[in-house]
């Protein structure tokens, strides 16, 4: 770890000054402090901004949800307005880590995290998100962890979070305060794929500082779920994961939002399946055809091809678990 200077604000505007000037915020540490340990990030100031108001799980006036950015993990999970409202939410934080991360990580610096990929982590391998210039050695490399939607010649890394999969599938909005004020954010703006630039991995300005993610309101009934699929069954990255969303009202499915983790550069939003089943009744087969867009655009890699079908199957699965049949 390289040395580093440490700051405490307690009030937003200092926390901007300090961001503003180059200072890395820092609040439940769980993914910054790792890759600090690993020489990954050598940030010369932490400011730590654990102290400020950002905390709570609120109503909207249009009867969303609005989860303050320094809401622990576990704490949003077991809010009883999302375990209601929206347990695709819940069930993706619970899937996520082990109850002492989800006791420290938040939800502004789980959307935040990096990646996971081994040659990210890895100083001595080529890794344009962490070196722009250096190649990426997960091309040809060991690369069946990876991502097979979204990528480029530049990256083929994997966005690591659940929540933030179902933030996608949910179309929430990302609320930032910055230097030049307050501005929202749709989820799908705000983590960016890596085109030639993968070391910019969301659309934030120098200082801005995410307050809240804010949950639309949907149609009631709204059904929703989250699925993990892994190597192993304690908290392991997804190799494939879907979040799925719907609202059925006379035997027709009015609404419906899916979208994949473990497989793309960002959470990715599947609207050729979400097309497939809007206006249809649910049924078996129904579920079947609409999963087999899931992998539409897919680009898989040597290691990891098995992750073309496995999604479909992910995504199946989990529109019958959330949708049932008839």
């Amino acid at each position: 770890m390289y040395p580093f200077t440490f700051t405490k604000v307690s009030d937003t505007a200092e926390a901007l000054n300090a961001g503003h000037r180059g200072g890395r915020y820092i609040a439940g540490g769980t993914t910054l402090v790792d890759l600090m340990r690993e020489t990954v990030e050598r940030p010369e100031t932490l400011v730590d901004i654990s102290a400020l108001p950002l905390r709570g799980v609120t109503v909207t006036e249009r009867g969303g949800l609005r989860i303050g950015a320094l809401v622990r993990m576990a704490e949003a999970a077991a809010h009883a307005k999302v375990r209601t409202t929206y347990p695709v939410i819940s069930e993706a934080l619970e899937l996520s880590a082990s109850a002492q991360l989800r006791n420290m990580a938040t939800i502004g610096g789980n959307i935040m995290q990096r990646t996971r990929c081994t040659y990210f982590r890895d100083v001595t391998a080529g890794c344009n998100k962490r070196e722009p210039g250096s190649g990426c050695a997960a091309r040809d490399g060991f690369n069946r962890t990876h991502a097979i939607l979204g990528t480029s010649d530049a990256c083929v890394a994997t966005h690591p979070s659940d929540v933030a999969v179902a933030f996608a599938a949910l179309q929430a909005t990302v609320h930032v305060v910055g230097p030049d004020g307050a501005r929202s954010i749709p989820f799908a703006d705000f983590l960016l794929r890596p085109g030639s630039t993968p070391e910019r991995e969301q659309a934030l300005q120098k200082g801005e500082l995410i307050t809240a993610v804010e949950i639309p309101a949907f149609p009631r009934p709204l059904k929703s779920g989250y699925l993990k699929v892994r190597d192993r069954q304690s908290y392991e990255f997804a190799l494939t994961s879907a979040a799925v969303a719907l609202h059925v009202r006379g035997g027709v499915i009015r609404e419906a939002k899916v979208a994949a983790g473990g497989v793309g550069t960002v959470p990715w939003k599947l609207p050729a399946v979400e097309k497939h089943l809007i206006g249809e009744r649910p049924s078996q087969a129904l579920w079947a055809e609409a999963a087999k867009h899931a992998a539409d655009g897919a680009r898989p890699l040597e290691h990891n091809r098995f992750k073309v079908e496995l999604l479909k199957r992910t995504v199946e699965r989990q529109l019958r678990i959330v949708g049932g049949t008839k």
